[in-house]
């Protein structure tokens, strides 16, 4: 089956993710500085869960390019993936407002850990319906960021309850590590003509 129905359902899904999580942001209610300062941890919050949904936007964006099709299994990999996107609003404004909380800074690491599992499933389910010789298993290769990716992520939910900043740290540095696109699939296309072959 056309993998555009998925494509345009996950694009909404994450639009409407993003959505949810601005609205969060709530009006202070002074206009000083103090009541602006109140609102820095929950604005903080905002802006890296609004990366992480950025970056996986993006990644998706550039795995569906290396694709011809879907299946059943894909859509179920794809519908999993979603499911932890779709935390990121609840878990960010629970973060943002009781960031001091080694459970809460351990569930907001838990969500992002799973969403990483989850797009790890949902590649290699791409990759085992199109083969290995597909353009996107060349791309994605040994995926050595991925993985090195899942690991601080698995790392820093411990670590919340010895420091929560350390946490909190470690999954910016997962962000950071991010931020720039994943060019391997824009690469391998580029080689083939910008055709999936």
């Amino acid at each position: 089956m056309g993998k555009g129905r998925l494509e345009a359902f996950s694009d909404g899904v994450i639009a409407i993710i993003i959505t949810i999580m601005v609205l969060e942001l709530k009006i202070p209610e002074g206009e000083d500085l103090g009541a602006l300062h109140h609102l820095l941890p929950v604005f903080l919050s905002y802006v890296l869960s609004f990366v992480y949904v950025g970056i996986y936007w993006n990644n998706h964006h550039h795995l569906f390019q290396a694709v011809h099709q879907v299946n059943g299994k894909i859509l179920w990999a794809n519908l999993h993936l979603l499911f932890w996107l779709s935390l990121m609003p609840f878990v960010t404004h629970l973060v943002g407002e009781h960031y001091h909380s080694p459970v809460v800074v351990a569930l907001y690491g838990g969500v992002l850990l799973m969403a990483a599992v989850a797009y790890f499933i949902l590649s290699r389910s791409l990759i085992s319906h199109h083969g290995e010789e597909s353009a996107l298993a060349q791309a994605v290769g040994a995926d050595f960021k991925g993985k090195v990716s899942l690991g601080i992520n698995a790392v820093a939910i411990p670590l919340a309850w010895v420091a929560w900043w350390v946490t909190v740290m470690l999954v910016a540095l997962v962000a950071v590590l991010w931020l720039v696109p994943d060019r391997r699939i824009e690469k391998t296309l580029g080689n083939t003509g910008g055709k999936v072959p």
